[in-house]
């Protein structure tokens, strides 16, 4: 519906009450296109869509990956988008991502806490809820701008520029993208992860992402100590995922099923089994065991039989079982198939370092049970990329049969080494990594966990050397504001940024010529409108 049927609809509406005519159709229609996404379920229903589309255009040709930045607060994902838009004309292939990671660090109110599901669960959709929120209103914000430049075009009677704003509200792109949501292993039974998958998705999540770790020992997928679940005990989580999207209409949404088994040399329990060569038994397979003899059973024993064997796993005083070393990616392999087979979208399998040939050999062995796999992958600030590439540079070379002679594998960070051939090819390659991993290892959506906490991190500690040293105000003025100025940065003006604009509109809506509006002559943010 264009803009002006828009104003029509609703000239048509205010027409049937007598009573209200001081209420104007345009400021309606204006109204009603700054707030287009009436409920969190209307964004889901669309974002899901939208990253349907994009998981076909990769398929069809895998240059077509897609990308997105962590975020712990409204603010900052509103940011991003606008960043966006400002620099690539399109956000079409960028999305947000909610990091339980973050919100445990940032957002319970236990404060700090570690990636081990003990932050309120509640938490994560509040923070889904409030992301779309600052999205919304920087679509109010930029459209807002746009009905002012419109009535100013209009009042100077300049018809060709009033039509190429209409046309450019017909055609609005708004900031509203989809959010990869990560529900960690899903705080509770598959019962616990239904009823906060459909909070999600009420907020406005459109995918899910759940990894195999049990719910009540769960670590980051970057520390050590992981403990996994039997496949059939992950695929009931998934179901309840499913289940959540259908209830609420949401029939695209999407379910990331993340393994961490890689780094996970430990189960809860052993998998029921029913039959030789199920899924319960394949996953036993995997269990560090010993032969026994039936005449030395010890008290309290745990014993499975295998292959006509009985067999005694390895159990630990924490109760829990060990996994024979060495088959991570076997595992995994199992773990991603076995998802896809039932019910997943997307995967992701947690690693140690980001190496295309490790990804990339999973992905292949996948791929020839489910030739369409497609992963997530998280390009995470746990990896020292600079040491990883380095190293991955210096042993290419070394296979090639190359002089490294003047490297020392070890120190490869130094800052000695930083305009070194063998750097410059590490760094080529981190800059390509994610276009040569979508090539070469099926990798759909590329995301960064936690980029926010460490630039926040990052700026505050040169704002507060400066500020507090001899720059003085100067530190400010020039690493801060100076460069928002030249740079373009919306928040510079940040009483717009706020809504005080559209404050300002709706004032003029609601009052007329009575109207006590902020943005007169003596508002300072007029200081920055060159």
């Amino acid at each position: 519906m264009t803009y002006q049927n828009k104003i029509i609809e609703a000239d048509t509406t205010i027409g049937k009450e007598a009573r209200w005519d001081g209420i104007e159709a345009e400021s309606v229609a204006r109204m009603r296109l700054q707030n287009r996404f009436r409920t969190g379920l209307d964004i889901a229903r669309y974002t899901a869509r939208i990253m349907r589309e994009d998981m076909a255009a990769y398929d069809r040709d895998p240059a077509n990956y897609t990308q997105s930045l962590g975020c712990w607060h409204g603010f900052i994902g509103q940011q991003k988008m606008i960043s966006i838009k400002k620099h690539f004309g399109t956000t079409k292939g960028r999305y947000l991502y909610l990091s339980g990671w973050m919100v445990a660090a940032l957002r319970s109110e236990f404060g700090p806490l570690p990636d081990q599901s003990m932050h309120e669960k509640t938490s994560v959709p509040a923070l889904i809820e409030e992301l779309y929120t600052f999205l919304r209103q920087a679509d109010a914000r930029e459209l807002g701008m746009m009905f002012r430049e419109l009535d100013k075009a209009r009042a100077a009677g300049d018809e060709m520029e009033a039509k190429r704003l209409e046309h450019a509200v017909d055609t609005y792109e708004t900031h509203v993208v989809p959010i990869i949501a990560d529900i960690d292993a899903g705080f509770g039974n598959a019962e616990a992860t239904y009823l906060l998958a459909k909070k999600f998705i009420e907020a406005g999540a459109c995918c899910i992402q759940i990894e195999n770790q049990v719910s009540d020992e769960k670590q980051c997928g970057h520390q050590d100590g992981k403990v996994t679940v039997p496949h059939e005990d992950f695929i009931a989580k998934i179901r309840a995922v499913r289940y959540a999207f259908l209830e609420l209409g949401v029939d695209d949404g999407l379910i990331v099923a993340r393994t961490d088994s890689l780094g996970a040399g430990l189960t809860k329990q052993i998998a029921f089994t029913r039959e030789a060569g199920d899924i319960g038994d394949r996953y036993n397979a995997f269990l560090d065991c010993e032969e026994i003899d039936p005449s030395v059973i010890g008290h309290g024993d745990v014993l499975i039989s295998r292959d006509g064997k009985l067999m005694k796993p390895r159990r630990l005083p924490s109760n829990l079982y060990q996994f024979r070393p060495g088959t991570g990616e076997d595992r995994c392999v199992l773990d991603c198939i076995h998802a896809l087979e039932n019910g997943a979208d997307l995967l992701w399998i947690e690693t140690e370092k980001p190496h295309i040939g490790q990804i990339g050999g999973m992905v292949r062995r996948i791929r020839e049970v489910i030739p369409k796999a497609k992963l997530v992958y998280n390009n995470s600030p746990s990896f020292n990329w600079t040491l990883n590439f380095r190293q991955q540079v210096f042993d290419a070379w070394e296979a090639d049969g190359k002089d490294v002679s003047a490297y020392d594998r070890a120190r490869l960070m130094s800052l000695d080494y930083d305009d070194t051939a063998l750097a410059q090819e590490a760094d080529e390659r981190i800059r390509t990594f994610q276009k040569d991993a979508a090539r070469e290892a099926g990798i759909f959506h590329h995301l960064i966990t936690l980029p926010t906490y460490h630039t926040a991190a990052l700026s505050t500690d040169n704002l507060a050397r400066e500020y507090f040293g001899e720059a003085g105000m100067l530190g400010y003025v020039k690493g801060v504001q100076r460069q928002e100025i030249r740079q373009g940065i919306a928040c510079v003006k940040h009483q717009n940024m706020a809504g005080s604009d559209i404050g300002d509109d709706h004032k003029e809506y609601f009052a007329g010529e009575a109207a006590l509006k902020a943005g007169g002559a003596h508002n300072t943010m007029n200081q920055f409108a060159a």
